[in-house]
């Protein structure tokens, strides 16, 4: 694992600006570039490499297409972790790639052998790409498996762990802190909600006022728990929709006079490289990004080289890491 003084001495800064830089300190002025370059290193130290042989040169060459952008790769640092991974295992393949943003969507990506698809696209971003090209995997994104190879997580499965976890330590008042993408008008909805609204209601514990959406960054996650914090009864726990909102979640919850997890019990998602650098670490639900990679990347090869017309929907698991941030009432 690594500390935070690997990285320091890999980005060539202090201790304290990595620690600042992690915990989305707003009071650091520091470039967005060396924010990315830091959170990569992070991101690169805890890569634990796969014995893998390397392929011969595959001639294939593959466009990496972003959902999102510069600003909220930096802001969840899930989807920069995730890119760089998939990088890495292309290259270790001898794959030809290029990344683009979905704001280039165009017919120039007939050129590309295969288009993997990382993060959230509006139904005309969809629609446009179905009409360019056959070889497209989405990652993170649930489509119509007529149409589009996609491999994403396990949602309900994910959801139901954080919820038997939690009630196994007697919380009863749980609440919820998550995000909506807005594309193009169209909201998305995101089934950690949903399915935290579903089994709230199923455990007779559902209380809308514990219930408050923002978007996936740090300062969303502190100004929706300032908010639950303002109600005259607050939550003993919170699920929080990923770990960057939940690091804004930290600081509201200290700068109220309390602590985790005495006063409240905090759960994350997607277990990001900064969540284990949190005072106490974040008990969070890890999704095995590795895995997703190499099925991606797995999937795409595939389809390109059988012509496959029937698409598949690949569900992979998570697992629930179980840190500090939790107790028992």
């Amino acid at each position: 694992m690594a500390t935070i003084k690997d990285i320091a001495e890999k980005a060539g800064v202090s201790i304290s600006t990595v620690s600042r830089v992690l915990n989305y300190d707003e009071t650091l002025s520091v470039p967005d570039t060396l924010r990315k370059k830091i959170f990569e290193i992070a991101e690169d130290l805890n890569y634990k490499k796969e014995k893998t042989k390397r392929t011969k040169a595959s001639m294939l060459k593959v466009c990496i297409l972003r959902g999102y952008s510069d600003l909220i790769e930096i802001e969840d640092t899930y989807y920069l972790s995730l890119r760089v991974l998939i990088e890495k295992k292309l290259r270790e393949k001898n794959i030809e790639y290029i990344i683009k943003d979905k704001k280039d969507i165009d017919f120039s990506l007939k050129s590309f052998d295969g288009i993997l698809a990382l993060g959230i696209f509006s139904n005309n971003e969809i629609n446009l790409l179905k009409s360019i090209h056959n070889n497209i995997v989405f990652i993170d994104m649930s489509l119509d498996e007529y149409d589009f190879d996609s491999v994403v997580v396990d949602m309900k499965k994910s959801v139901k762990d954080v919820f038997s976890y939690l009630t196994s330590l007697n919380h009863k008042n749980i609440g919820f802190i998550g995000g909506k993408d807005i594309l193009e008008n169209e909201e998305c909805v995101d089934l950690r909600e949903k399915f935290f609204i579903d089994f709230s209601k199923k455990y007779n514990i559902y209380n809308e006022n514990f219930i408050k959406t923002g978007d996936f960054t740090p300062s969303s996650g502190y100004k929706l728990t300032k908010e639950i914090l303002l109600e005259k009864q607050h939550p003993t726990a919170l699920f929080v929709a990923n770990d960057s909102m939940a690091i804004g979640t930290y600081r509201a919850i200290s700068e109220a006079g309390l602590s985790i997890p005495k006063d409240i019990s905090i759960v994350g998602f997607n277990d990001i490289p900064t969540s284990q650098y949190l005072f106490p670490p974040l008990t969070t639900v890890r999704i095995y990004i590795n895995l997703t990679a190499d099925t991606a990347i797995e999937l795409l090869i595939e389809r390109i080289k059988s012509n496959r017309k029937i698409s598949k929907k690949i569900v992979l698991p998570t697992e629930l890491i179980i840190r500090d941030s939790c107790r028992k009432i």
